[in-house]
């Protein structure tokens, strides 16, 4: 999905191309989508970019090319509360969906990205961050709900105790406690007393991230 102004700004930048066989100006832009800076075209031009909607030609200035549209011109946009002038909004922080992990039994591990999603800049850390849909119910107790989106610190190392995406035999994946035992020995627990906890020696588990937050949407 996207943005008003980023959807706004690829439809002209779309139209201005086909109309005069060049991308518009800077000003052009600006005044396309009522912004007052340049920094705020870029911003959302690097948007577009990482998306795969627009793509910047090298060796030429200002040059852009329209790689897609969006689908339908009904596709739902993401909010975009109180933009700044470098169009920056409360919730312009930009994760990738890596899709869904199973709070239950380990479902199939997400390798590749099948959307980007906007999270609160209050979410902000040096650390690279992704997002996962929790699907069951294993975690509820630690307030973790079957459809939350759960955002993930990306790491390859935790601490017992913490809540972690743990891939088991290269596999599957699945958001469980993880509590290191003695030798070779890891539970991975679950926060439901309905579920059992996930037994298995450290060789067949990866951590790929600690749980940093959870994204709940309410209908």
């Amino acid at each position: 999905m996207l943005t008003p102004k980023q959807h706004n700004l690829l439809i002209f930048i779309d139209e201005f191309i086909k109309q005069n066989g060049h991308s518009p100006s800077f000003e052009e832009m600006k005044a396309a989508v009522g912004l007052k800076s340049k920094s705020g075209i870029h911003a959302l031009i690097n948007s577009l970019e990482e998306r795969g909607f627009i793509k910047k030609l090298a060796h030429k200035a200002r040059a852009l090319e329209v790689i897609k549209l969006p689908k339908t011109e009904n596709t739902p946009l993401e909010p975009e509360l109180s933009a700044n002038d470098n169009g920056e909004t409360e919730f312009s922080l930009m994760v990738p969906l890596y899709g869904k992990i199973a709070a239950g039994t380990p479902i199939e591990a997400i390798a590749n990205p099948s959307e980007y999603i906007y999270i609160p800049k209050s979410f902000s850390t040096s650390s690279e961050l992704y997002a996962l849909t929790i699907e069951g119910e294993s975690m509820i107790e630690a307030g973790i709900f079957d459809g939350d989106t759960a955002i993930i610190r990306r790491s390859d190392r935790a601490d017992n105790g913490q809540i972690v995406v743990a891939l088991v035999d290269n596999e599957e994946a699945t958001l469980k406690v993880l509590d290191k035992k003695s030798g070779n020995e890891v539970w991975l627990l679950p926060c439901n007393k309905s579920y059992n906890p996930i037994k298995l020696t450290a060789d067949r588990l990866k951590i790929q991230g600690v749980l940093y937050g959870i994204v709940r949407k309410y209908s």
